[in-house]
């Protein structure tokens, strides 16, 4: 598993060998490639934050070079990093990146090319998910799904009140790989917080989960989203009051509404009162502001974290032992 020492490393000239090399004029790459794609791959162009057709896929796949289709990621290593560009811990092999130094705008990053036609990708930052602690940061255009592949990763999307409470649960989850707070279930395009906060925009306050299924169920991360909130309280949450504090579950096929209800149905048993949980179809997830986002593990230390977050861990992780990582 590659690191930063090995990226810097490799930034610094010891690129590994392609598999192959794809040599190319720029008048044939504009014969093969639309006007974005040669921009972005060809010029070393960025494209719109939240705009690419990856950025919010998770199904299984390989993605490939736009320009010669050779590998480089895959969906098992994606994760939602809320910048609005695909995100990736791992190439799909050490020689399938270069790296090289990029000081353009008065910064120094490191910029990622396909090592076999010098495609321009993205960058590479330190600050992803560990154990790799790596973000590769792609442009959509730059990438192709080039092959379908068995993965177990999927995606959830749920809310039961403040998301800064319901992240920080869900992130002690085993088999969860990553969680991002936004939006969901309402009406306004791209929401802000403070027009969420009004209720008028219909949508609620939530969490969208990147799990691994071969480690943790959807009906797992139900019962932990049932017993770590009020399900049975419409449209609040202790001093919460409004619609975007409601109790939601969002599903993305049949089945899974299926399963959604046969678990609410099951931990009815646990509650005085009727579960009041919204069970809907999945439309579009809203990422909220970069200062919602890792709420609890950036300043546990802040009177919310110690006051109102702190005990439902210690909830969480009495209720539920065997499923929290620590």
């Amino acid at each position: 598993m590659l690191n930063w020492l090995d990226i810097i490393k490799f930034a610094k000239g010891e690129n590994p060998k392609p598999d192959r090399y794809v040599l190319q004029t720029e008048d044939e790459w504009k014969q093969v490639l639309t006007p974005e794609q040669f921009r972005i791959t060809r010029k070393h162009g960025t494209e719109r934050p939240f705009s690419g057709e990856h950025c919010q896929a998770f199904d299984p796949a390989l993605y490939g070079c736009v320009c010669c289709e050779s590998w480089l990621f895959e969906s098992r290593d994606k994760f939602e990093s809320g910048t609005g560009w695909p995100s990736f811990t791992q190439p799909v092999k050490e020689n399938a990146v270069k790296y090289v130094f990029d000081e353009s705008h008065e910064m120094r990053r490191v910029e990622v090319r396909c090592n076999v036609c010098q495609a321009h990708l993205g960058h590479v930052f330190p600050d992803g998910p560990m154990p790799s602690g790596l973000r590769f940061c792609l442009n959509s255009v730059s990438l192709k799904k080039v092959k379908t592949v068995d993965s177990s990763m999927k995606l959830a999307t749920l809310g039961g009140g403040c998301f800064w409470c319901t992240e920080a649960i869900f992130q002690q989850l085993k088999g969860v790989k990553s969680v991002l707070s936004g939006y969901s279930g309402g009406h306004e395009k791209n929401p802000t917080y403070n027009q969420v906060c009004t209720g008028k925009t219909g949508h609620a306050e939530v969490i969208q989960i990147v799990y691994d299924s071969d480690l943790i169920q959807l009906e797992d991360l139900i019962q932990v989203h049932l017993h770590s909130h009020n399900p049975t309280s419409p449209n609040r949450q202790g001093a919460d009051k409004g619609n975007q504090y409601r109790s939601i579950v969002f599903y993305r096929n049949e089945e899974e509404k299926k399963l959604i209800e046969q678990v609410i149905q099951k931990e009815q048993i646990s509650f005085e009162a009727p579960i009041c949980t919204q069970v809907v179809p999945f439309e579009i997830f809203y990422p909220a502001e970069d200062r919602h986002h890792n709420y609890y593990n950036r300043d546990p230390e802040k009177p919310y974290c110690k006051n109102i977050i702190n005990p439902k861990l210690t909830k969480l992780r009495e209720k539920f032992a065997k499923k929290v990582k620590f």
